[in-house]
């Protein structure tokens, strides 16, 4: 949706302004179609065809907020990635849903379980009734990109629904708009909606903005919370590794967290 925009630069308000609108109305969609893959009303690539996007992208207004319904929800997530000489990359995402999952732990294993089964309803008529075998609703997206350039990026974050929103600003940072890898994670984020420990749905925005901008996100019709920290736990854990073809390996990692990035 976001690549429809035609959007010239980075760090403006097209740039901000449009993804958090696409995500608008991708999270729109995901909440109205998605459930277990065996139950879709109709196969997941109609929501990547070229007709629905260009449809999807023309509801956007590019001057002001659409309005956003409140959701809710928690969780405990990280990411990781790695590539190797032989040119295998790997995303890799790993959860327990909600901070300490189910609160269940296997006594013989130390294990604890999580609880994605909370996205299920009791109520049998729903989207995503409660049913045996059925898969439940998640946020869990480990992203992997290959390039026409012959690089293979793999990336992603933790956060909830703020994990698309931070790989998309990572990818139109460092692919479309061609920032350096470090920079495009460390730039600061914004994001809409629920995250891991909030019930917030407005759109947070680092301080580090340039105050013009958030001034225009403001008169556009956009909740925004302007955060005291410039580098802000809430904006998720980002990281990348990327093979170039010549087969040289580049790492990145957030600075908002513990994480790292490493060649071994």
């Amino acid at each position: 949706m976001f690549e429809r925009l035609r959007v010239a630069e980075a760090e403006g308000f097209d740039h901000v302004h449009g993804l958090v609108e696409a995500t608008k109305r991708a999270f729109r969609a995901r909440d109205r179609v998605i459930t277990d893959p065996d139950r879709l009303a109709y196969p997941v690539d109609r929501y990547l065809d070229a007709r629905f996007l260009d449809a999807e992208a023309r509801n956007i207004d590019r001057r002001k907020a659409a309005q956003w319904p409140a959701t809710r929800g928690e969780g405990d997530t990280i990411w990781m990635g790695a590539a190797d000489a032989s040119g295998l990359v790997v995303s890799y995402i790993q959860s327990l849903y909600w901070e300490f999952g189910s609160g269940l732990v296997l006594p013989r294993t130390g294990a604890l379980m999580q609880n994605r089964g909370a996205s299920f309803s009791l109520d049998r008529g729903a989207l995503n009734a409660l049913a045996p075998g059925r898969l439940p609703l998640h946020t869990l997206n480990p992203a992997l990109a290959v390039l026409a350039d012959g690089r293979v990026i793999a990336y992603g974050t933790m956060g909830g629904d703020g994990q698309p929103q931070t790989q998309a600003a990572l990818f139109t940072r460092h692919v479309l708009f061609r920032q350096p890898l470090d920079r495009a994670i460390d730039a600061p984020r914004w994001v809409l909606g629920r995250t891991w420990a909030s019930t917030h749905t407005n759109v947070r925005m680092e301080a580090r903005f340039d105050g013009n901008l958030v001034e225009r996100l403001l008169s556009a019709g956009h909740d925004v919370e302007l955060l005291a920290e410039p580098y802000s736990d809430v904006m998720g854990h980002a990281g990348a590794v990327v093979r170039h073809p010549d087969g040289t390996l580049e790492g990145a990692h957030d600075p908002r967290a513990d994480g790292g990035a490493a060649g071994t």
